[in-house]
């Protein structure tokens, strides 16, 4: 739950994908798929969410051959989109 940002969410948002990676090597799983965890009811902002997804996901070692990153929205596509289309 977002609460500001002062509360060790982007600690626990990175947590919460490299769990998810984590379980998914134990069962092993060669693909998965995220929503931009936490930023519905929750109240993570988007391009904050986007970020530190990409970012753990970038820097988490793993046997998981495709991660897809599922959007539900303009807003949460754009943001993605933002972070991972090259300059």
């Amino acid at each position: 739950m977002w609460r500001g940002g002062e509360e060790g969410e982007p600690e626990l948002l990175a947590s919460c994908y490299r769990s998810s990676l984590a379980c998914a090597e134990k069962v092993g799983a060669a693909s998965m798929a995220f929503p931009a965890i936490s930023t519905g009811i929750f109240g993570y902002p988007v391009k904050a969410a986007a970020r530190m997804a990409v970012a753990t996901l970038s820097a988490t070692s793993t046997s998981v051959k495709v991660i897809n990153l599922v959007c539900f929205d303009e807003e949460t596509f754009e943001a993605y989109s933002e972070i991972l289309t090259p300059r």
